[in-house]
């Protein structure tokens, strides 16, 4: 079997390799709350220009998850949070962003005015609905499981693929893994396990990015999330759907660090016939400020609730939103979006 990866039109490629042949100093960006195929797809994508002998930064608006400090070149990551004046320069001195794994710069929060603002040659590379960045090629495929695998595909129509590196290889697999669930969702296309074959090719150890990603919980995050189970969820048999809420006092009594809750918000789709699951906490340092992580299942799909309820959007089936209000405000937001939709969650 064979399988053709190649997602630029001629007229892509042509503009692409033009930003990228007139540029010398890239930056690239990524979304608030950096996940694995954000934190992966921005180290793979740095890599593969780096080769070209470019300068490149990699800046991100906020802390990324304790599991993913291993991949290779996260030290060299810049934080706006931690490093804000920084950051300022590297956008002033850069000729072309990069934006990677989000649609809009109101994803990175305090970072988005250095976006809008940004004079230079902007590249959006994104497998999320909607792009609205004014970017000089945006390359968006919402049918990707990933946008580590949409950098996959570049970098391999633009004849990269024999000099990818191991690293590159691994952070490449590290985010398509994480945004799929395992390949548990969004992952039916066989061009994504000959793209894994691809990779494995490179000496990728499967095995062992599971394990740095999945099996590095402490015995106080696992009872957290035990917690959130059997105390803080709420299910509505009747409609299909759950929904659970997280304060910053509880997250403090059981010593939450930044990915703690990571994948939770999929667990009550593992009850029989459930087609939503709504996560809701309380950001760690903005007061009246509501994380919302939406899943969905079984022909339900999430999406356009985040939109029309939580300020946010997505994916058809993995979504996420904010909401600025109290806890207890946006658990009625949560029911009143559940009952709102309650004729395709019956």
């Amino acid at each position: 079997m064979t399988c053709n990866l190649d997602i630029l039109t001629v007229a892509d490629m042509q503009t692409l390799g033009q930003i990228i042949g007139d540029s010398r100093n890239v930056l690239i960006c990524t979304h608030r709350a950096p996940d694995g195929d954000a934190i992966g797809s921005s180290l793979a994508w740095a890599q593969y220009l780096k080769k070209l002998d470019k300068d490149v930064n990699i800046a991100v608006p906020d802390m990324y998850p304790d599991f993913l400090q291993w991949l290779p070149g996260c030290n060299r990551i810049f934080r706006f949070d931690k490093k804000p004046e920084e950051v300022a320069q590297l956008f002033k001195n850069a000729d072309l962003l990069c934006c990677l794994d989000f649609n809009s710069s109101s994803r990175t929060d305090d970072m988005k005015y250095l976006i809008d603002s940004f004079n230079g040659r902007i590249l959006l590379i994104d497998h999320h609905l909607s792009p609205n960045i004014p970017a000089t090629l945006t390359i968006s495929q919402p049918s990707m499981s990933s946008t580590c695998e949409l950098v996959f595909r570049i970098i391999n129509q633009l004849e990269g693929y024999e000099d990818m590196t191991k690293e590159m290889a691994t952070a490449i697999y590290c985010g398509m893994m994480t945004d799929t669930g395992s390949f548990a969702y969004n992952s039916n296309s066989p061009d994504i396990y000959f793209i894994i074959s691809m990779l494995l090719a490179k000496g990728i150890d499967k095995d062992l990015i599971y394990n740095k990603v999945y099996h590095t919980l402490s015995a106080s995050c696992l009872k957290m999330r035990a917690y959130v189970l059997y105390r803080k969820m709420n299910i509505v048999n009747e409609l299909n759907a759950s929904y659970f809420s997280l304060t910053k006092q509880e997250m403090k009594r059981f010593h939450y660090i930044k990915g703690d809750l990571e994948g939770l918000v999929n667990e009550p789709l593992r009850i029989k016939n459930m087609k939503l699951s709504i996560s809701l906490r309380e950001d760690t340092e903005k007061p009246n400020h509501i994380l919302v992580s939406l899943r969905s299942s079984c022909g339900f799909h999430c999406e356009p609730m985040a939109r029309e309820f939580f300020n946010g959007g997505g994916h058809m089936d993995a979504a996420g939103g904010k909401l600025y209000c109290s806890i207890s405000d946006a658990e009625q937001i949560a029911i009143r979006a559940i009952l709102a939709y309650k004729d395709q969650l019956r």
